[in-house]
């Protein structure tokens, strides 16, 4: 089972740059999008249909061209849970998860911290976030939560961590809540197979940051302890060039 997640920074602008083709030569089984920016009636179903994905769901933002995740899939999902019931969170479109037979996937678009308003909303959101993970895990074990979460966990996840510890996505008390969560019963699933550095996932526009390899690893399959025998293989694609963000795979029994 391939489960990509790719924040493909406007889904209709990633379709112009070749993502359906790219998607259908990848043919992961189930791919998260995150900040799609766009509404469903904006998207053309019928050309992703045609790529492989009958499946589709979508939780755009209230706010129109902004955030939004989505989940494709060549499986029909048992269930399907839009947003997390918690208002702060869901008028901003972050959070679809996927109930499939032996596991759920969870399509995450935490904020970012770009300002001292947003930076409060970030926090906030993490810790109703992890209060709602903690609630829903009993019931579902099986748990794999794929996206952008907008924060580095490590030096190691950073191209310049000395000049970067003062900004938003490398704070320390960021970084400090990323470990809790993941310490909380989730695997990293990259990390669990390379412990290599340089391997990141974002990279700004500016500065010929991509080219130079200066960027981020903010994009993460955390893959619920439970599921540790099942994971395979866990990879960063950064040839893959839609967005500003590049997509990460993991594969599981």
């Amino acid at each position: 089972m391939r489960i990509i997640s790719y924040n493909v920074n406007g889904i209709r602008a990633a379709i112009t740059k070749g993502f359906l083709e790219w998607l259908q030569q990848a043919n992961p089984d189930i791919i998260c999008l995150q900040e799609i920016k766009a509404t469903e009636d904006q998207i053309p179903a019928q050309d992703i249909t045609q790529s492989g994905y009958p499946y589709q769901y979508y939780f755009p933002a209230e706010k129109k061209g902004y955030s939004g995740v989505a989940i494709l899939s060549k499986i029909e999902p048992k269930k399907i849970v839009y947003g997390t019931g918690i208002a702060s969170m869901d008028y901003e479109g972050r959070n679809l998860r996927a109930d499939f037979d032996t596991f759920s996937v969870m399509s995450l678009y935490l904020p970012s911290g770009t300002n001292i308003d947003r930076l409060d909303h970030k926090f906030k959101y993490m810790d109703d976030f992890q209060e709602y993970v903690n609630r829903i895990k009993i019931e579902l074990p099986n748990l794999i939560i794929c996206g952008d979460y907008n924060i580095c966990h490590e030096a190691i996840d950073i191209h310049d961590p000395i000049r970067n510890a003062t900004v938003s996505g490398f704070l320390p008390v960021e970084r400090a809540w990323l470990d809790r969560f993941m310490k909380n019963g989730f695997i990293d699933s990259f990390r669990h197979f390379n412990k290599e550095p340089h391997n990141y996932s974002w990279w700004s526009y500016r500065a010929n940051a991509r080219n130079n390899n200066k960027g981020w690893r903010i994009d993460y399959h955390l893959v619920s302890e439970p599921m540790r025998d099942r994971l395979k293989r866990a990879l960063i694609l950064p040839e893959a060039k839609h967005s500003d963000h590049c997509p990460i795979l993991v594969e599981i029994e």
